[in-house]
Formats: structure tokens, C-alpha cells, sequence
């Protein structure tokens, strides 16, 4: 059930009272004052430490600041609105006047001991959050992500929205969470909404929430996601495909801080700070009379823009290790390693999917890999656009991959070994060697061994 310390100095109630936990099943200890409970017991070994207001030599809630987070219970016979006021203000979890109720006793101690557990299980699961989205320590070293990290701590501390511009698969939402764990709304919750997922019919339902009998369907009142994000963060993802009437109302909760149901015809208060993510240029989209211009200043107060992972080759090596890490922990997998070549691969690929690109081709190759070594083959690159002289050769090629592929082994075979060869193309000599039976291209003149 749990561990309880009594701190009570009249030994007829202390004794009691630890009679009636033990009934219930808790481990109960004793203490007649503050100085004999610090120096016989390690408080925070307790998960509920019940206490009287008026101790020898001070007051209960003194014990508060020393236990190391573990909540306590105040109990006094000076029941009173100004003790209780006190107690609570002093950082009790609660309060309970004698002489008390034994089922009152008992309900409040089982409240808080499951509260206190709960709590420890949030912070349990928001560690694990922080460490698979390191939201205090992107990945990154080169000049563009210390600019993207310099702006998320200057901005976070404050309630000003937020555009987050970058390709897909950068890490927009990662650059939210960030910037929400970081301000002083971190203990609210972080809402997400993926504006693209959501079919323009549904779009307003879902974000302002709406009344019983506001459409077909709506069979009881139901909040959106802005209420739920009430004193926390809203955040819209790929936020340029909010239809027009959820734009008019995004722009009344920004400016005003309110937001009307679907259906109804009161105005509700909210406190919400709203971060928005694109890949599209909103700008254009202005000009085209499909985003509201007011809107797009409301949302770019500070605007911060992710490069894409082509531009920040130099973060590849530390990027790829804490991927290959976090994946093989979520996999249940030793830790697999990344042969020279396959590191090279890495380094070549023009990765137009992003992060989120390397990412799933490290998870597809830690699955299928057998000896915990990831070759080139099992990331799966050959069909895409690689670096180097294959890369320049593709950007002027109009034809099929097939067609590259031929095209390209018969100009350079004579020019190239086979491993040259399979590394301009980013496969390995393996599925070179396949293609070329595919395709019926003999092998050329030169030698590997030159």
C-alpha cells in the first residue's frame, strides 16, 4: 500500500492512528517531533508523512521544505480557515482537522499516496520523452542549428507565437516541444494538430469544439482542441491548409484570447499560446488569396527557419550515433554499427526526406540486419538521387532510374572499378553486380586491382 510517517507528540493519538493505517495495510512509523523523525528515518523513503500543526519546538509544516517532495498531511485540533489557508500556502498537500473521521482518514491518506505515485510516473514518462525528443539538447553543431537554439531560448520564456519554417522531416515539431518545455507553461500540456490530416469540414469542430445539435452528428457539447490546450500550448502543424473560417477564428484567438463553439452563441475566455510549422511559403500563399495576411503576422512575431539535413552535412556523424542509439533502445536491439561504408552512404545521400528520412532508413536497417552491422544495401538508397558525380549526371538526366542506371554504368565502366562504381551510385557491389545481370550490361575493361 505505501509508507507513512506520523509525526505526532501526544502518544495516545500518534499510536492510534498508526493502529488504524496498519489495519489498512500501510507501513507505519512513529516519530513524538521534526528532530526525532530527521534523525531516525530518511524522509523521502516515505511515500505520505502525516503531520500535526502544533510540534515541539516548531511548527509541522516545517518538515515540508526537508522531505524531499514526499507530500504531508497537516492534522490540528486548531481547526481553522486561516491554519488551513496557512498549511496549504506552506506547501501541504493537504490539510485534515481533529478530531477526524477514520474513513476520512484513511480516504485522504489513499488520495494522496495515488496522487504522489501518478506524479512520479509523469516525470518517469517525461524523462523517457526527453530522452527519445531531447527537447533541451537538439542534435546539431553547425552555424544554422546554434542560430536555431539561441532563438528557442530567447523565445520561450515568453507567451509570443512562434512560425516554425522548414522542409518536411526537419524537426519542426521537435523545435515546439522545445520551446514549450522551456517556457513557463511546461507543466500544462503541449496539444498538436496536424492541420493537412484533418479534412477542411472537420477542421473548425475539431479546433473551437462545439455544441449539441450545432451539425449532424453532434449529439452532445464537445470542447476542441484549443480548450484543451487552455493555459498550455496550441500547436498547429503544416499550419497553411487551415481553411478560411479557421483562419478568422485562430485570428480572434491570437488577438483576443477567445474562441466561440460551433453552435453557440457565447464567447469563451482562453489562455493558450499558439506556435504554428510550414513548409510552404506563406507569403505566396498571401499573394494568392489563400492565407490571411493579419493572420500571417500574428503567427510570425519571431519566426524561426530549420535547414534542411543537405545543408548541415556536418552534423551527419553525431545525428546518425543518437538515432542509431535511441532506435536500437526503442527496438529492444544491441547497439548496431555502421561500417565505413555505410557511413559514407550517409555522408553522400542528398537525404530529401530529412531527419525523418534517416530515421526511418536506420529503423528499416536495424530490423533487417543480422550481425549487428548495417551495410549499405539494408538503408535502402540506391533509387534516390546520391552525391557526387552520379548526382551531377542525374540533375541532367530527363530518362528513368533504369535508364541512369544503364546509362551510367556503360559511360564510366571503363573508367571505374566496380566498388567506385557501386559508391558513385550509392548501392553496394552486391546489388550492382544484380543490376547489371538485370539488365545484361558485361562487365568493363578495368581492372579492380589498378
Amino acid at each position: 500500500m505505501g509508507r507513512i510517517l506520523i509525526i505526532e507528540d501526544e502518544a495516545v493519538i500518534r499510536q492510534a492512528l498508526a493502529k488504524l493505517l496498519a489495519r489498512h495495510g500501510y507501513d507505519v512509523a512513529e516519530a513524538d517531533s521534526i528532530t526525532q523523525s530527521k534523525g531516525q528515518y530518511e524522509l523521502d523513503s516515505f511515500n505520505l508523512i502525516i503531520a500535526d500543526l502544533r510540534l515541539p519546538g516548531g511548527l509541522g509544516t516545517e518538515i515540508i521544505d526537508q522531505c524531499g517532495g514526499v507530500p504531508v498531511l497537516i492534522m490540528t485540533s486548531y481547526a481553522s480557515i486561516s491554519s488551513a489557508v496557512e498549511s496549504i500556502k506552506a506547501g501541504a498537500a493537504d490539510y485534515i482537522a481533529k478530531p477526524f473521521n477514520h474513513d476520512e482518514m484513511i480516504i485522504v491518506a489513499d488520495r494522496l499516496i495515488r496522487q504522489d505515485r501518478i506524479n512520479r510516473q509523469n516525470q518517469a514518462l517525461r524523462k523517457d520523452i526527453q530522452r527519445g525528443y531531447p527537447v533541451s539538447g537538439m542534435v546539431g553543431d553547425c552555424p544554422a542549428m546554434h542560430q536555431v537554439f539561441t532563438h528557442i531560448a530567447k523565445v520561450a520564456p515568453t507567451d509570443s507565437t512562434v512560425l516554425i519554417f522548414g522542409e518536411s522531416g526537419t524537426g519542426k515539431e521537435l523545435v515546439a516541444r522545445a520551446i514549450h518545455e522551456q517556457s513557463n507553461r511546461s507543466d500544462a500540456p503541449l496539444v498538436t494538430m496536424n492541420c493537412a490530416a484533418i479534412p477542411d469540414t472537420l477542421l473548425e469542430s475539431e479546433l473551437f469544439g462545439y455544441e449539441k445539435g450545432a451539425f449532424t452528428g453532434a449529439d452532445k457539447t464537445t470542447a476542441g482542441l484549443i480548450e484543451s490546450a487552455d493555459g498550455g500550448t496550441l500547436f498547429l502543424d503544416e499550419v497553411a491548409e487551415l481553411s478560411a473560417a479557421a483562419q478568422a477564428g485562430m485570428l480572434r484567438v491570437i488577438q483576443e484570447g477567445e474562441l466561440r463553439r460551433l453552435g453557440s452563441h457565447k464567447v469563451k475566455r482562453v489562455d493558450v499560446r499558439v506556435l504554428a510549422a510550414t513548409h510552404r511559403n506563406l507569403g505566396k500563399r498571401v499573394s494568392d488569396e489563400r492565407f490571411r495576411e493579419d493572420l500571417l503576422y500574428r503567427l510570425r512575431v519571431v519566426e524561426i527557419r530549420l535547414p534542411p539535413l543537405r545543408e548541415r552535412t556536418e552534423d551527419l556523424p553525431a545525428l546518425t550515433n543518437h538515432l542509431l542509439e535511441k532506435l536500437c533502445r526503442s527496438l529492444n536491439r544491441p547497439l548496431c554499427r555502421l561500417p565505413e561504408s555505410t557511413r559514407e552512404l550517409i555522408a553522400r545521400y542528398d537525404w530529401p526526406g530529412n531527419v525523418r528520412e534517416l530515421e526511418n532508413a536506420l529503423e528499416r536497417a536495424i530490423i533487417l540486419c543480422d550481425q549487428e552491422v548495417i551495410l549499405p544495401e539494408l538503408l535502402n538508397l540506391e533509387r534516390a538521387p546520391v552525391g557526387g558525380q552520379a548526382q551531377a549526371a542525374t540533375s541532367a538526366f530527363s530518362g528513368s532510374l533504369d535508364d541512369y542506371f544503364v546509362d551510367f554504368v556503360c559511360s564510366n565502366e571503363n573508367s571505374l572499378t566496380e566498388t567506385e562504381l557501386a559508391r558513385q551510385l550509392g548501392i553496394s557491389r552486391k546489388t550492382l553486380w544484380e543490376r547489371r545481370q538485370k539488365f545484361g550490361i558485361p562487365r568493363g575493361r578495368i581492372a579492380d586491382s589498378r
